[in-house]
């Protein structure tokens, strides 16, 4: 079994975090990304990183599991910083060549874009670890439901969103699977240049590629199968509950926004 937490991963419990309405983990996720982007000094992304750990601890999830789930990522991260780093402009001017320049207000903004990173996805993460897909569905829908009157098909995104979000870790798995085989047969994924290791990963593309397909019919016939019919009105065997934790969480969202914008004008 895999032990690391990868986004979309469930991991069943009984914290306070499992036991919130999926509906106030979906909005307070949203909300979070967007406070994130409002963070613009060190009290301000200081303060992320607090509710942050504050979700991870209530998660009862080790912080360390969180890392391995992210470490895959952090390639992604550094490209895109050091993209940052070389075309920002301003404050002291360290190195330059043509329109290429490092600078100390780039390297501050590299800081700044790695730490949105990690909040991001953790948060992300946190809510998907405690939250099991078919509940995630149910939230989304609930909060879509109001576009219901503008015929939006909110059953068939949820569904899609619910899918997806449950398959992400079943992907990678086979993509790590799938490397592995290659591995044994010689293929050496570490050395040359980016161009020959981008070549390399085809082998690994085509029966990923090949492998999804296949699962999505199979899915597909399964739920035919089951006589499900995305056009007709469902019932629900788990109705959602508001309860009084969950408006103490969004109690604290508002709290955590008023503290955020008083601290912007450090």
């Amino acid at each position: 079994m895999n032990k690391k937490v990868l986004f979309g991963m469930y991991l069943p419990g009984t914290s306070l975090m499992h036991r919130l309405d999926p509906r106030l983990k979906i909005m307070g996720c949203f909300w979070l990304v967007i406070l994130v982007f409002f963070a613009n000094n060190l009290f301000t992304n200081g303060l992320m990183l607090i509710a942050l750990l504050g979700m991870v601890l209530l998660s009862q999830v080790a912080l360390k599991k969180y890392w391995l789930g992210i470490r895959p990522l952090m390639w992604i991260i550094l490209f895109t910083a050091v993209i940052q780093a070389f075309f920002s402009s301003g404050g002291h001017v360290y190195w330059q060549w043509g329109i290429i320049s490092l600078t100390s207000a780039g390297l501050v903004q590299v800081g700044f874009l790695i730490l949105r990173f990690f909040i991001i996805i953790t948060a992300s993460t946190v809510v998907t670890v405690t939250t099991t897909p078919l509940a995630m569905a149910d939230g989304i829908e609930a909060l879509m439901k109001p576009l219901k009157y503008l015929k939006v098909p909110v059953n068939q995104i949820a569904m899609m969103l619910s899918i997806a979000l449950r398959f992400v870790p079943t992907i990678m798995d086979e993509v790590s699977m799938i490397m592995n085989a290659q591995r044994a047969r010689g293929m050496d994924f570490n050395s040359g240049s980016l161009l020959t290791r981008a070549k390399r990963l085809v082998p690994v593309m085509i029966p990923l590629f090949v492998a999804s397909f296949k699962r999505a019919e199979e899915l597909a016939v399964a739920m035919e199968a089951r006589g499900y019919d995305p056009n007709q009105p469902r019932t629900k065997y788990r109705q959602l509950k508001w309860q009084k934790k969950d408006t103490g969480g969004m109690i604290s969202l508002i709290v955590l926004t008023g503290i955020l914008f008083l601290l912007r004008q450090l």
